[in-house]
């Protein structure tokens, strides 16, 4: 079965940007979406349940390339905010996509020292500046063949960024309520069964937010669906 626009309300739908999505002949989307489209997030509620120590790196596959990306939030007028690169379009691989700031681990970094080092030379962010909180479950890339660690980090303010490099031709500060709001999140699955696999996208007004950054977002929001604290008994 192939969809495209599916049965969501054409009103819902977001814009998602000019990027072009190399979708295969055979796919479904699904619109389910696991947590609240109305509330505000604060960074208190995001960083909560993210696990402070993570397993070590085991890598799923022998040639596996071990990366780290920084996963950084501050506080904004809108509730949490995250922090988000786009990828040149000059570039050979995952050109014009969204991502987090990161890259490969060098010989004898740990994944903390190669997230803030790597933010650093894209971004121009002071390694000094976040504090670190804990790691997101781990990740592997079937194109890239990397084995991801997502470090997790706040911010007390929003620095002033800038790409320090051609790789980077956008910094965003995107709020969380706008990648929960309705008619942005949607699971697709490509591929016909039984090896059909599933991806996540987020489709904001300007830009579309998939693959493995997409799926890291996921992992972040389903850790913690910010439960409202239980009402006072009026007795």
């Amino acid at each position: 079965m192939t969809t495209s626009e599916s049965d969501r309300p054409a009103a819902l739908r977001r814009a998602g940007g000019a990027q072009r999505i190399p979708r295969p002949a055979n796919w479904t989307e699904h619109h389910e979406t696991p947590w609240s489209t109305d509330q505000t997030w604060t960074v208190d509620q995001l960083v909560g349940p993210v696990p402070k120590a993570s397993a070590p790196p085991i890598p799923t596959f022998a040639d596996a390339r071990l990366s780290a990306v920084l996963v950084l939030l501050s506080d904004g007028p809108d509730g949490a905010e995250v922090l988000l690169t786009r990828r040149s379009m000059q570039l050979s691989n995952h050109k014009g996509e969204m991502s987090f700031p990161g890259g490969r681990v060098d010989p004898g970094e740990t994944a903390i020292q190669t997230a803030l080092r790597e933010a650093d030379e894209e971004v121009g962010l002071d390694p000094s500046a976040p504090r670190i909180v804990g790691e997101l479950e781990h990740l592997s890339t079937i194109v890239s063949k990397s084995y991801i660690i997502p470090v997790v980090a706040t911010i007390d303010h929003r620095p002033y960024l800038a790409p320090q490099t051609m790789e980077v031709d956008r910094i965003l500060w995107t709020p969380i309520a706008d990648l929960t709001r309705a008619g942005t999140y949607r699971l697709e699955r490509w591929g016909n069964l039984p090896f059909d696999r599933p991806l996540h996208f987020f489709e904001l007004d300007d830009e579309t937010v998939w693959g493995a950054t997409a799926r890291m977002l996921v992992d972040l929001l389903t850790l913690n669906q910010a439960p409202q604290p239980p009402e006072k008994s009026k007795n």
